[in-house]
């Protein structure tokens, strides 16, 4: 049986897995760690902590973090991130740029190949340095 909340997919595994597989993976961990960042920071109470989990994680949020953290990506990581920044997505939010909405896909992707792969350690530590300067 396998263990799907400790994943470790190899290699090959990853490759056969596309750019927009990858940052719907992404998508989901990205979530779960602001939402527990909101929990851990008090601010995870009363109606407003749907929006400020909205306005974390939205296209414009995550493009802004996801410039944060380039210069510590790998050149493994890059290339996972530049892969995924030009996927074809058909459709992109009305409050996006098509550029940000590709820096958002680009983050997504990466948090879901370092995920997949079980490199949980890795993505908190980007996931911080995202968050630093975050309210």
């Amino acid at each position: 049986m396998e263990n799907y909340f400790e994943p470790r997919l190899s290699d090959d595994q990853l490759r056969a897995i596309s750019s927009i597989g990858l940052a719907h993976m992404g998508d989901a961990v990205f979530e779960i760690l602001v939402r527990g960042w909101l929990c851990a920071h008090g601010k995870a109470t009363g109606k407003g902590l749907h929006q400020a989990t909205i306005r974390l994680v939205c296209a414009e949020s995550q493009a802004e973090k996801a410039e944060r953290i380039l210069p510590l990506l790998t050149e493994t990581e890059l290339a996972v991130f530049k892969r995924g920044r030009n996927a074809q997505v058909h459709t992109v939010p009305g409050h996006a740029s098509r550029a940000q909405y590709g820096e958002a896909t680009a983050l997504e992707a990466l948090l879901g190949w370092l995920y997949l792969r079980g490199e949980k350690s890795r993505i908190n530590e980007l996931f911080c340095k995202m968050m630093e300067e975050t309210d």
